[in-house]
């Protein structure tokens, strides 16, 4: 058994220091499967697909503004063995906002950070736990399999900047099946 060194087996955080995950404004998501298994169906004459556990992540994807009533879904796809996906935190007024100050810098700092086992209600890692927990459930149900991992640990998350950025990252989602072919995560590209 390999030693806990403290050096060696850290996390690093993949979130911008003191930057509040839980504000108004629209965040780009990756997750990718665990072991990265092509377990949500196949690329067909570059069209997605599904298997019936992609079709559970879709499903669960598109039910997340119903647990957390304060988003909005923008582009999304699920690939065999990851998804992307645009979630959109919306204020009172049903309206992104994210106010940049004269020095670019975005005005949004975190009330509270996100501690483990302290979950800030309604922000992105809170949402994102709560859709890899109900795929991991069902899916785990449908192969009678209790407890096996169906995600990595982490995620990916970029808060979108502005309209470019959003429009970028809306053509790279829509466009993924048509570039599976080239993409990283394709297990043909993959190399040891």
């Amino acid at each position: 058994m390999v030693k806990f060194d403290p050096q060696k087996h850290h996390r690093r955080s993949i979130r911008l220091k003191g930057y509040d995950y839980a504000s108004a404004g629209g965040y780009y998501i990756t997750i990718v499967v665990w072991q990265r298994e092509c377990l949500f169906g196949e690329v067909v004459n570059k069209e997605m697909v599904l298997s019936k556990f992609g079709l559970v992540a879709k499903q669960q994807w598109e039910k997340l503004p119903k647990r957390f009533p304060n988003i909005e879904l923008g582009a999304y796809m699920i690939m065999p063995n990851h998804m992307h996906g645009i979630i959109e935190i919306i204020n009172d007024r049903g309206t992104a906002g994210n106010q940049i100050n004269f020095d670019a810098e975005s005005s949004r700092r975190a009330p509270m950070q996100e501690q483990f086992q302290k979950p800030v209600a309604g922000s992105i890692p809170t949402m994102i736990r709560s859709y890899k927990s109900a795929v991991s459930y069902r899916i785990n149900l449908m192969r009678g399999t209790d407890g096996v991992p169906v995600w990595q640990r982490n995620y990916y998350e970029h808060v979108i900047r502005n309209e470019t950025d959003l429009q970028n990252k809306t053509d790279y989602i829509e466009s993924n099946p048509l570039l599976w072919d080239e993409d990283d995560e394709n297990p043909n590209n993959m190399h040891e």
